[in-house]
């Protein structure tokens, strides 16, 4: 498979908000976005807003920094939001069955490098990097299977 890559700069929260329920609209249950970056980097707002948009009736969405893993029934289906920060291998990834979602929910993963050679070949990758003003990101999306190549995401930036 070809890799394919897309840079954006996202010059607000808001401009981040609409990004998300734009690649939100798009998803359904088997999908994957890994969502990498430093801490502050913008991972955990912008997996707020996606979830936000999906849900019927809305409902705070914490970080599931200490919890592991949030689920969500939305319209989309099932959504499991994870962040592996706390896991020490890609073991503890499969004990909370998020191998197993990866194949029936759809699935938002902060810290993937804890996944290794748990990661999804299909998944989308979403690398956030803050940018030198305050509020501006960057976000890089790479990707090798077609799916997502109809993400339509130029026009964002």
């Amino acid at each position: 498979m070809t890799s394919r890559h897309i840079t954006l700069t996202l010059a607000s929260p808001e401009a981040t908000c609409r990004f998300a329920r734009h690649i939100g609209a798009m998803l359904r249950p088997g999908d994957v976005l890994l969502l990498s970056g430093q801490i502050g980097a913008g991972k955990t707002h912008f997996a707020r807003c996606l979830i936000q948009s999906l849900l019927v009736i809305p409902e705070d969405v914490p970080s599931p920094t200490f919890t592991l893993v949030q689920t969500y029934d939305t319209t989309a289906g099932e959504l499991w939001h994870a962040d592996l920060y706390r896991l020490t291998g890609p073991d503890e990834s499969v004990e909370l069955g998020l191998t197993e979602a990866f194949e029936s929910a759809i699935c938002l993963v902060e810290w993937p490098d804890r996944l290794q050679d748990l990661t999804p070949r299909d998944a989308l990758l979403l690398t956030f990097a803050a940018a030198q003003t305050d509020d501006t990101r960057h976000v890089t999306l790479d990707w090798q299977a077609p799916r997502w190549d109809d993400l339509s995401v130029e026009q964002m930036a």
